[in-house]
């Protein structure tokens, strides 16, 4: 063989190895979109936008450990609605600590609250300081921006520094924002199960609540639920003594993380 015909061959075979490395990459690659699910079985774990895979090499998860019958309650709130007392009190009763994603106002407007949850052994999260499509920001000075001035309202008004979990706001995400947030020191946490109870001028009826909530629930149910829903603070407590009746215990975020982790 030629010499020349070795360093075709051997161009050949090294531009093979770049697209196929090339092709894993963008394989593995998040696109940039909104966080969804798809249920194919009542009852069990569904299929999100993201492979569980995908997001832990970031940090993130949207699931537990379906081996165990175990929820994570996670509210989202941008503003104050007179339901979050009630639903604190719903989750005293039960002895279940939340995980609140609170936004900038939210913190600014309601300390008392902010407090409360802390007192009573909840987690306050991440959920950017004006709650912007964090997928438009490309650079980390203006996302980190985003996160520090959250980290500096909640320093003001409980003392301590926000423990570093992060909801995309809208769910709206990006490969590169999970990439800042993870180098930021963060988690980020996404869901598996939610319903329609963010509009306020379209509230669900129990009935619908329950139709939603009651037979998608699953194991390592990541809920998420909205405090400003009025819906919300009136089920809460007979929610979460179906969800015991059927079987379901209730973990804490940073149990979601260590169940996740030994589950991989």
């Amino acid at each position: 063989m030629k010499k020349r015909d070795y360093y075709i061959i051997g161009t050949a075979l090294f531009l093979a190895v770049v697209l196929t490395a090339s092709a894993l990459f963008r394989g593995s690659a998040l696109e940039t979109g909104s966080w969804g699910l798809s249920f194919s079985t009542e009852g069990q774990p569904p299929t999100g936008s993201a492979s569980i895979d995908q997001l832990s090499k970031l940090d993130a998860v949207f699931l537990g450990d379906t081996s165990k019958k175990t929820i994570y309650l996670t509210f989202d709130a941008g503003y104050e609605n007179s339901g979050t007392a009630k639903i604190l009190d719903a989750l005293a009763a039960h002895q279940v600590k939340a995980c609140f994603f609170l936004v900038g106002n939210y913190i600014e407007k309601n300390p008392d609250l902010v407090k409360r949850m802390v007192a009573e052994g909840h987690i306050v999260g991440n959920h950017t300081a004006h709650h912007y499509d964090m997928s438009k920001i490309s650079d980390m000075e203006s996302f980190s921006k985003e996160l520090k001035e959250l980290e500096d309202l909640y320093q003001q008004a409980v003392g301590e520094p926000l423990p570093k979990y992060y909801r995309p706001p809208q769910g709206i995400y990006s490969q590169e924002n999970l990439e800042m947030a993870q180098k930021l020191g963060y988690k980020t946490v996404f869901w598996s199960l939610a319903y329609v109870d963010w509009n306020n001028d379209s509230q669900p009826t129990k009935e619908e609540a329950f139709s939603k909530l009651l037979p998608r629930i699953h194991n390592g149910a990541v809920v998420l639920l909205h405090s400003t829903s009025k819906t919300n603070a009136d089920i809460l407590d007979e929610l979460l003594t179906q969800w015991e009746n059927m079987g379901y215990t209730f973990g804490s975020i940073e149990d979601l993380f260590s169940a996740h982790n030994e589950s991989l």
